[in-house]
């Protein structure tokens, strides 16, 4: 029974890399597309748009699949292609479609008056959007992000599909070895609830960080 959780926990350091380097791509790209969304340039608009809709109607399996075995048809036989990496590009570029609308909603939701009186106080609009607007907007929406967060962790389980030794693998290959199914799956969900509520638990005291530093020092933006 040890010896079977601490081959599963083998897979956890993997499992881990890939939630933070697919989490910073999605937010990376997020924020590029709830810019676009809301940029007064219309091309930008319809890009930003039609590429929501796109990752929105296509799994996130087909796109992981797309990614590894698609770029492996294009590059050649001779090329190795990084599954880990092929995994940390579909994680990023769907859950940055999904952070995208989370932020564009979180901007929207500060009040118009914050940028007008940081912009007549002298502030560029980059410097608008940087000091004053994004802090605002992501302590509206910590609680959304964490949903995300929560729901890329349980989906880094579908790398098992391309091979990766993450937790999930790691129970399959050990219910091949064993067939004993129950026991092997029931810890590996015991795995990924415990991670899930660990994860929660740090948002949730990110948060109340996040709401002591931003009305601290952001509550009278300076000029440039």
């Amino acid at each position: 029974m040890l010896d079977r959780l601490i081959y599963l926990l083998g897979g956890l350091q993997l499992t881990l890399a890939l939630l933070v380097c697919s989490l910073a791509v999605g937010i990376v790209w997020g924020l590029a597309i709830a810019t676009m969304r809301l940029s007064p340039w219309r091309p930008l608009r319809l890009f930003a748009f039609l590429y929501v809709e796109l990752i929105r109607g296509v799994p996130l399996l087909v796109l992981l699949l797309f990614l590894f075995f698609g770029l492996q048809g294009v590059v050649g036989r001779g090329v190795q292609v990084s599954a880990f990496w092929s995994a940390v590009a579909a994680f990023g570029l769907c859950y940055g479609a999904f952070i995208g609308e989370v932020f564009r909603a979180g901007i929207e939701s500060v009040d118009p008056g914050q940028t007008e009186a940081a912009r007549a106080l002298g502030l560029s609009a980059w410097q608008t959007m940087r000091h004053v607007v994004l802090p605002q907007a992501v302590r509206n929406v910590l609680p959304a992000l964490v949903n995300e967060s929560v729901s890329l962790l349980k989906d880094t389980s579908l790398a098992a599909v391309i091979a990766l030794p993450e937790v999930t693998q790691r129970g399959r290959l050990e219910v091949a070895r064993t067939y004993e199914t129950f026991e092997v799956w029931a810890m590996v969900a015991a795995i990924y609830l415990v991670l899930t509520l660990g994860l929660s638990s740090l948002a949730r005291r990110l948060e109340r960080g996040q709401k002591t530093v931003v009305h601290t020092d952001h509550s009278h933006p300076q000029p440039a």
